[in-house]
């Protein structure tokens, strides 16, 4: 009995345990497990009814367009009731086609998904036991289709609308709006607006949330622009440079108002009038110059003289002045009318200049209009009338060009569309482009300024075909050639360049060919030379008393100078006498000249440093002095014969006739060589 009680009482506490759980959950009502049923039942306790059991879900989202590794896990399928060997079943939109679940309870989506065409998924899950008994009744659960950005921005059409010309800044013209098909809550949709830089831009400005335009400049004048086409540019994304664009134009034309003055177009008028002329009947026409439109035009006439009171102006339906009468005329009593007629007007906006509508300074047309446009590219997919780029044009002349735009060589892949306000549209004409296509797309532009002569000029546009991705944001792009147009300016500019580096190469080649000249001269000239004597032949025995005169080397020692003897006119064979020096064994030999080496080196490098033409003197092996202050002597057989030697070469007369000629060259005192000469 007691373990009866003890068994009674912890399947209770299990119980216990077991009752937070279903009341947490709040789960559907479901037949408990068959097991501890049973002990409760033996014990004779009332029945515990367990709170209900659901599927226990968590969020279930898949991106649209995700089309890899298909099919792919979106979530799980998931019961508190804990059943072995469970299987699943789905049913509702797209069960077991687009959706598929396993045993698991996992959830496959099997193909890409639009959320554009269906942005949820209603389905729901049944679960079994292994006997194919239902444990899970059906729950509904919602697939939902996350947004991505594969939708581009849409404009519904393009506009024309118009403004008054003199109109404040901030007079909204019209507001232009774009439609994205992806989700508005996220920034996939959100749009953010803005002009293309062209001509006229700066006329006016777009409120980049809303799309509204309006002036910004409150000088808008009909007589010098008259119309105006603006391009609307707009990116989702916010206006992130990821986001996918898309185009449109504006034409805005501007509306007439009476802001200019009237005047006459002639100073003087002459006109002969019958004096039966009849009253009120126009004589003469005054034409009136006013480039407001006609309707707009409201000149008031006076005559201001007592002439007014014969003669009357009014103005017909182009807003000329009528010239009438208002009294007969008599000829007898006055042939000739001189008066003056005036002409005014109440404007709507003040003149800025008063005489501009009689006077202006005028400059002639003689300056070619140069193309101005940005950077284009062509996409691969890129279809027929596809705008992929905006001209303009700049010319220097000082008055307003109307610019034309046009092709001066017919393309087969490509049109301009002239908006007749100084800007053009590039168009596809013919694609698809290919980035393996070996050639370059070009676009030649023949542009006109509209002047008085028509000018006009040619440019080559360079054209890159891109891969884009399904925005048109380029990805890879082919590079091409740049603009080849080249104005006169940049012509001319190029010439002088060219011409003035030739001057230079001229004037080094002569400066060049100058020194070179200079230098032959100095090398031709007899003032500067330096030779160098040599010789190489053995002693000739008795004949070299015929060889060189030694004794004229030693004389510059004691004169400084290498002339003869003074007793004796100059001789050529001077050069070719020996002079035996007088032996005495002790007279000690010549002393050396001192000093003379210091101012040769100066005389040297006062040379060297003055002769700019010249080659350096170091460069030249001249052996023009013989340094006679060293301690060892000189090493030379130059100054043998006189050097005073203590050898006494009399017993050569000794030793025959043979050796006499010997004993005559060293032994000779110095009367016997003047008795020979």
């Amino acid at each position: 009995m007691m373990m009866a009680c003890l068994q009674v009482g912890m399947t209770g506490l299990l119980t216990m345990l077991a009752m937070p759980v279903f009341l947490a959950t709040g789960l559907p009502e479901v037949e408990a497990e068959q097991g501890l049923l049973d002990i409760v039942e033996k014990e004779s306790h009332p029945l515990l009814h367990r709170q209900k059991r659901e599927w226990i879900w968590n969020s279930l989202f898949v991106e649209e367009e995700k089309n890899k590794s298909l099919p792919f896990k979106i979530g799980q399928l998931k019961s508190s009731q804990v059943v072995p060997h469970r299987s699943f079943e789905i049913e509702g939109e797209g069960a077991n086609s687009i959706f598929t679940v396993n045993g698991k309870g996992d959830l496959f989506v099997t193909k890409p998904l639009d959320r554009e065409k269906k942005a949820s998924y209603h389905l729901t899950a049944k679960m079994y036991d292994g006997n194919k008994k239902l444990v899970e009744n059906a729950g509904e659960f919602v697939v939902q289709v996350t947004d991505i950005n594969d939708n581009c921005p849409v404009f519904p059409k393009s506009y024309n609308e118009s403004i008054m010309e003199r109109s404040e800044i901030g007079t909204e013209v019209v507001t232009v709006t774009a439609t994205d098909a992806d989700d508005p809550t996220t920034s996939n949709a959100d749009l953010l607006y803005s002009l293309v830089p062209g001509r006229g831009t700066s006329a006016f400005r777009i409120d980049g949330a809303t799309g509204a335009i309006s002036a910004n400049i409150n000088s808008l004048d009909r007589e010098k622009m008259s119309q105006y086409v603006v391009v609307v540019k707009v990116l989702d994304m916010g206006g992130k440079s990821t986001g996918c664009p898309a185009t449109t134009s504006v034409t805005i034309t501007i509306s007439d108002a009476n802001d200019n003055l009237a005047s006459f177009s002639r100073s003087t008028y002459e006109v002969e009038v019958p004096e039966d002329h009849e009253l009120n009947k126009k004589f003469l026409t005054l034409i009136v110059d006013d480039r407001d439109r006609p309707e707009n035009k409201q000149p008031i006439f006076n005559i201001p003289s007592d002439h007014s009171k014969i003669f009357y102006i009014k103005p017909n339906s182009n807003k000329d002045g009528e010239l009438t009468l208002k009294q007969v005329l008599d000829y007898e009593t006055k042939s000739i009318y001189t008066f003056a007629v005036q002409v005014e007007e109440k404007l709507r906006f003040p003149a800025e200049n008063l005489n501009s509508a009689i006077t202006r300074a005028q400059d002639i047309n003689d300056n070619q209009p140069e193309l101005t446009v940005d950077e284009i590219f062509v996409c691969e997919n890129d279809a027929t009338n596809t705008v992929i780029g905006t001209l303009g044009g700049h010319d220097i002349d000082d008055r307003e060009a109307t610019f034309t735009f046009s092709l001066a060589r017919e393309s087969s892949n490509f049109s301009i569309k002239d908006y007749g306000n100084s800007t053009a549209a590039v168009m596809v004409k013919r694609g698809p482009f290919s980035l393996d296509d070996p050639n370059d797309y070009s676009l030649d532009v023949l542009i006109g300024d509209g002047g008085q002569p028509v000018l006009t000029s040619v440019t080559t546009l360079a054209i890159k075909s891109c891969r884009c991705d399904a925005r048109r944001v380029p990805i890879q792009c082919k590079a091409g050639a740049r603009r080849t147009g080249v104005s006169v300016h940049a012509l001319v500019a190029i010439l002088l360049c060219i011409l003035t580096i030739l001057v230079i190469v001229i004037l080094f080649v002569m400066r060049k060919r100058y020194q070179k000249d200079s230098l032959a001269n100095m090398k031709n000239s007899g003032e500067i030379h330096e030779q160098l004597v040599t010789y190489d032949e053995e002693g000739g025995g008795e004949m070299d008393t015929n060889g060189y005169d030694v004794s004229i080397l030693t004389s510059a020692c004691h004169d400084g100078s290498l002339l003869r003897h003074p007793d004796h006119p100059p001789h050529p064979s001077l050069y070719a006498m020996v002079q035996k020096a007088p032996h005495h064994a002790q007279q000690p030999p010549p002393a050396a000249c001192k000093g003379d080496m210091a101012a040769m080196i100066e005389v040297k490098k006062d040379e060297a440093d003055h002769d700019r033409d010249g080659y350096p003197y170091d460069t030249l092996h001249i052996y023009g002095y013989e340094g006679p202050e060293s301690l060892a002597g000189s090493l030379s057989s130059l100054d043998s014969s006189s050097d005073g030697s203590n050898l006494d070469y009399d017993f050569l007369n000794e030793w025959g006739p043979r050796f006499r000629a010997l004993a005559e060259l060293y032994g000779v005192d110095g009367s016997d060589y003047h008795h020979h000469y």
